[in-house]
């Protein structure tokens, strides 16, 4: 599983994420691979691309909040129209149905064949095939087979919380509980079942306590096996790179606070719009926020002591990962 977000400084978080662990890859490969790669983009824990073989165990999805009569006329018929072409563009679906504007949650006003789509993509009726400079471009989905029985259901979800730590581990005790409970957004259907999938994870997984913090992983990893070697790589991350996301673990392992700060407002930043934390070694010792002026990368950094780390390694590996990046974004 991939998170994916929309915002672009400079590449987005999924292009950012898979820069690192996919050899050779390039801002936007996935977009431009996607319809021949056996992914799916979809709710998980969050929005984001996961294997088909993971996806399917999701569906069919109950959304919690039930279509009336109306809404479900007009999804026939966009499912319909999008049968017929085969692919339909968001623009020509609203083109030719015309379904007017909805409030949306912040108040404003949204195109209501967007959010009709949207409701359509995570009910599993539509699926993504493509992205046209970003925009989803939808196809029909085959109907998912009917409602899975209890052993099912249980064995499902179990193989869900497991993507999840295999995901995020190590993770705190504390933050276990609230992740598997994310998986209202993928499964709602399933909530009344999540007490007893954290029964059984808890039971299956290792465990440790270190420094008065418990910890869990998947129980065939041994966190006390591995080189202890400190390897001289600088690396920029994405701000919802695993390595990154659970906040409480990041503040255990390096000793301060990273925010996101791309909603925050701009008298309010600490970090920057977009800042993408800075591991060096085995130590995330600041962050950087990039820009593209022309075909020129701007970087600016901050350090957590307060300047950067001497020694001709750091640099010579910091001009690495800048230089890695010009290639990742084709400059």
């Amino acid at each position: 599983f991939v998170q994916a977000d929309p915002i672009r400084a400079p590449a987005r978080a999924q292009d950012l994420t898979l820069r690192h662990r996919v050899a050779g890859y390039r801002a936007g490969d996935l977009e431009r691979l996607y319809p021949g790669l056996a992914f799916e983009e979809d709710a998980f824990v969050n929005y984001g691309f996961l294997p088909r073989a993971h996806h399917h165990l999701m569906h069919p999805r109950v959304a919690r909040n039930r279509w009336g009569p109306a809404t479900t006329r007009r999804s026939l018929d966009v499912l319909a129209f999008v049968r017929e072409r085969g692919e339909a563009h968001p623009r020509d679906v609203d083109a030719a149905l015309a379904h007017g504007a909805v409030r949306n949650a912040w108040g404003g006003s949204s195109n209501a064949t967007t959010h009709l789509l949207d409701g359509m993509h995570y009910r599993g009726l539509l699926r993504v095939a493509r992205r046209d400079n970003g925009i989803r471009v939808y196809t029909a989905r085959e109907p998912t087979a009917g409602a899975a029985g209890a052993a099912e259901r249980k064995a499902r979800l179990d193989a869900l919380v497991d993507v999840l730590v295999r995901k995020y581990a190590p993770i705190p005790a504390a933050r276990f509980n609230p992740l598997v409970r994310r998986l209202r957004y993928g499964v709602p259907q399933w909530r009344a079942d999540f007490d007893g999938a954290l029964r059984r994870a808890q039971s299956r997984l290792a465990h440790g306590r270190v420094d008065g913090v418990d910890w869990v992983w998947p129980a065939d990893e041994d966190p006390r096996v591995g080189d202890d070697a400190a390897i001289d790589r600088a690396r920029l991350l994405a701000p919802f790179d695993p390595v990154v996301w659970d906040r409480l673990r990041f503040e255990r392992f390096w000793g301060w606070a990273y925010r996101f700060e791309a909603y925050t407002p701009p008298a309010a930043r600490k970090l920057g719009y977009y800042a993408l934390p800075l591991l060096w070694r085995d130590h995330v010792v600041g962050w950087a926020n990039l820009a593209v002026a022309g075909t020129v990368l701007q970087s600016t950094f901050g350090f957590v002591a307060g300047r950067r780390p001497g020694g001709v390694a750091f640099a010579r590996e910091l001009e690495r990962e800048l230089a890695d990046l010009r290639r990742f974004l084709a400059l």
